[in-house]
């Protein structure tokens, strides 16, 4: 039986598109054994998992390195034939160089490359046509077609069952914060565009426990009876499967874009500081993109977006129409 590990222990958002790797191989390796290794607070993701086998947690916040080292030592007793490693960063590159795979795959730009067997290049350019997930699949170009799976994330019934009180009536979701400020859609657009929903629609605000106060303030502010901030109150699948069956989901550039994906519900996207063309925009069926109407000298400004505007005047974000994002409600 062949073994693959896949090694992903950045943000949330990128677990999410490494599930369409996980797809890639239980479809064409039926009855291998698939793993991941991701960081802890993301492993909640896979509760329920229909084929991965182990999923492996390293907590990077306590005693990193001791965990590291740790997790490596269990790995290696578990005899992976194949390592795939999405990361560019030294301390998965160590992971992977000690895994004792019989395949070691990883990105060139991954400071340990040179401990690999199999690399390729990671390419980010604001003017790309190609998606993260393809980008993953060329680490797999030696051993598998090029069957590009989507994302997907398999919420259990448990989880449909305790959001199920909350699609009695047409609705929407809304997730309006982001790590990073300048990926983040400013509160108060999401509050005229929250003023501008008919009544009848009902509006659902996600996110984690430490995105409550920005719902609390768009929730108070928008003067609107039809509005649950539901930030921090439901798991990672929970929310997905709320996600699935809403009349539109708003997102910025992070997360919930994924979850979208994943399960493929409907979307809409606004992009403030980041493009499209970087490869991480949505990949659900009906999906939007909402964006500036002209070419903007500063943007974008980076691929991870920073925690202020670096040129103090927020243009990316402020002069999106918020007019945009309800006249996609309109057309649903």
């Amino acid at each position: 039986m062949q073994k693959f590990l896949v090694i992903q222990t950045a943000f949330i958002g990128d677990v999410v598109l490494a599930t369409a790797l996980l797809e890639k191989l239980n479809i064409e390796f039926p009855g291998s054994q698939i793993d991941i290794v991701v960081r802890k607070g993301n492993e909640t993701l896979f509760t329920g998992h229909p084929f991965l086998t182990k999923v492996w947690v390293w907590d990077k916040k306590h005693n990193k390195t001791s965990n590291l080292l740790k997790l490596a030592k269990a790995i290696r007793k578990e005899g992976y034939n194949d390592v795939i490693n999405l990361q560019r960063y030294f301390s998965t590159g160590l992971l992977t160089a000690l895994s004792g795979a019989k395949t070691k795959r990883g990105f060139r730009k991954n400071p340990l490359s040179f401990l690999f067997d199999i690399t390729v290049e990671h390419k980010i350019s604001n003017e790309g046509t190609v998606h993260e997930i393809d980008r993953n699949n060329l680490l797999l170009e030696t051993l598998s077609t090029s069957l590009s799976p989507r994302p997907k994330l398999y919420p259990r019934t448990e989880d449909f069952t305790e959001v199920a009180i909350y699609k009695y009536d047409s609705y929407i979701c809304c997730a309006p914060a982001s790590v990073w400020f300048t990926k983040q859609y400013p509160k108060q657009y999401w509050i005229e565009f929250i003023k501008q929903i008919p009544r009848a629609i009902k509006v659902y605000l996600l996110g984690g426990p430490g995105d409550s106060q920005l719902c609390q303030e768009i929730m108070a502010n928008s003067g609107q009876a039809n509005v649950t901030d539901l930030s921090g109150k439901l798991s990672f699948l929970q929310s997905a499967a709320l996600m699935q069956t809403a009349k539109m989901n708003y997102v910025n550039d992070s997360a919930p874009q994924h979850f979208a994906s994943a399960v493929n519900a409907p979307v809409t996207s606004i992009y403030c500081s980041t493009v499209p063309a970087f490869g991480f925009e949505p990949l659900s069926d009906n999906k939007h993109i909402v964006q500036i109407d002209y070419s903007l000298y500063c943007r974008p400004c980076g691929l991870h977006g920073y925690k202020a505007c670096p040129q103090k005047h927020f243009k990316c974000a402020h002069d999106i129409d918020h007019k945009q994002l309800i006249k996609i409600l309109d057309e649903c």
